[in-house]
């Protein structure tokens, strides 16, 4: 069964899609077009991420190189921490695996030792983002039970607007999530995500999305918790799709040596 992880960027937390969209009669069936769209089998880039303060200032521009894979509907992403020197090197492995959940390593320089991260931190920030392990994790079309609740347009684009509630709400950290779905590239422009009392927690927006090679790449993303006011924002700077990349990059041993 296909996945769909919330947060997305680069190769690990970008959504890569193509396509239009069929007609869907009902939320579970858009949001399982939007799965089942082609995506590259390769991914490389090259991302920086900004980690944003409530007023506005950027208290710190990280530079990230990710590798990504889709083999057989599963997908693997690695991410390379290049600057600043505080996170440098740190280096972080996601497989998805077929009926369970994705298996998530991080290599700790400071340490000089790889991890995994239990199922049990997956509330915790992703290196300092306003991303939780779980956010970043992927989840089947029937994790969740999904109701359409209209058409409405988001940013410019025409959307479906589809709010989706987990089957099992002691395995989530949200109460529901609301996605505004583009009609035309099947990308979640814009997506809401309430807390377990109810309240809207966070928020992303895809603030630029470009057509590369046939697929719809979202290359600039904003994640933001409203309730601290502090944000996330994800760029590619550079891309390359579709070429090969040595399976030795999607295991622990490249955590541990960078080759």
């Amino acid at each position: 069964m296909k996945k769909t992880n919330i947060i997305k960027a680069g190769a690990a937390i970008l959504l890569l899609a193509a396509g239009t969209a069929a007609f869907a009669e009902d939320g579970r069936s858009i949001i399982k077009q939007v799965l089942d769209v082609k995506k590259p089998d390769y991914t490389h880039s090259l991302v920086t991420m900004e980690l944003i303060e409530k007023d506005g200032t950027v208290s710190e521009n990280r530079t990230v190189e990710e590798y990504g894979r889709s083999r057989d509907g599963l997908a693997s992403a690695v991410m390379v921490f290049k600057s600043p020197a505080s996170v440098k090197d740190t280096r972080f492995l996601q497989i998805e695996n077929k009926g369970k959940a994705d298996d998530k390593w991080i290599y700790l320089p400071a340490l000089r030792t790889t991890r995994r991260v239990a199922s049990s931190q997956g509330s915790q920030s992703f290196m300092g983002t306003d991303a939780t392990y779980d956010d970043m994790s992927t989840r089947s079309v029937d994790d969740d039970t999904h109701e359409l609740l209209g058409n409405e347009t988001k940013n410019g684009f025409d959307c479906w607007k589809i709010k989706s509630t987990p089957v099992d709400a002691g395995a989530s950290q949200y109460q529901y999530r609301i996605q505004w779905i583009d009609k035309k590239t099947l990308i979640p422009v814009y997506a809401e995500m309430y807390d377990k009392k109810g309240s809207l927690l966070k928020t992303l927006t895809v603030e630029k999305l470009e057509n590369i090679s046939g697929y719809n790449i979202p290359k600039i993303d904003v994640l933001k918790n409203v309730q601290s006011g502090h944000s996330t924002r994800l760029t590619i700077t550079q891309i390359v799709l579709d070429k090969p990349i040595p399976d030795r990059v999607f295991t622990e041993s490249f955590l541990n040596t960078g080759k």
